[in-house]
């Protein structure tokens, strides 16, 4: 059998370090964006009653099936030297794979932080009235107590953005230099690139790091909602 360190490709463990620094830039950053972009959004929708407002609910929780494929052709060709945006020259960057993510990770991040503010009680949102708050305190306080769910929110965003390959795979191109160091390759692209070349192992250990760090999102995600039921039973 042949060893791992002599399968992996030119940078040795350095290519494997250089693959995952990208895939938490890349995510970190997009779901970041959707977060700073999803949350006064889902506040004023939830604050708001307007004509339209379960249609707007509705496309949101549509959107948290985007095909991924479907979005990074539409991202490429937006970007593409053709496109509206190809003077920006952003075709096959890390750039374009964070603008990939956030539109896949902010109708899962809208929706749930949607869920977590509706679910606060009127009576919060009275009593910050009240107390002679303007709409950003009220906002504060209905943010302060849908913080769990917001959490949440943003740990499923996360989710989805890491566990990307389709759309990435075609706006960033999963480029790597010639000394093995990644630019556009993450965990999820790398897999597919090591399984067709028969690098199995090394194949392995990547999904190894990309499940350590799905169940690490999911056990703070599990944590987070059983501190949030222990504060409500106190």
């Amino acid at each position: 059998m042949i060893p791992l360190q002599a399968q992996l490709p030119d940078g040795g463990w350095t290519y494997v370090v250089s693959i995952v620094t990208v895939s938490l830039y890349v995510s970190l950053t997009a779901v970041g964006l959707s977060t700073l972009f999803s949350l006064p959004v889902a506040l004023g929708i939830g604050f708001t009653d307007f004509r339209g407002k379960r249609l707007v609910t509705a496309v949101v929780n549509t959107g948290m099936g985007f095909p991924s494929v479907v979005v990074g052709l539409v991202v490429l060709i937006l970007l593409s030297n053709s496109g509206p945006l190809g003077s920006l020259d952003l075709a096959f960057t890390p750039r374009a794979m964070i603008l990939s993510q956030f539109i896949l990770a902010t109708p899962v991040l809208l929706s749930v932080s949607l869920s977590a503010v509706e679910g606060v009680d009127q009576s919060v949102r009275d009593a910050a009235y009240a107390m002679g708050g303007t709409r950003v305190d009220v906002g504060l306080a209905v943010i302060k107590e849908a913080r769990f769910g917001i959490v949440t929110a943003i740990l499923a965003g996360f989710g989805r953005a890491i566990s990307e390959v389709g759309s990435i795979l075609i706006v960033g191109g999963n480029i790597v230099y010639s000394d093995g160091q990644s630019y556009t390759r993450t965990l999820t692209t790398a897999i597919t690139v090591e399984a067709r070349q028969g690098r199995y192992e090394v194949g392995l250990v990547l999904g190894v790091i990309l499940l350590a760090l799905v169940l690490a999102v999911n056990g703070l995600g599990s944590w987070l909602r059983n501190q949030g039921r222990g504060e409500r039973s106190v």
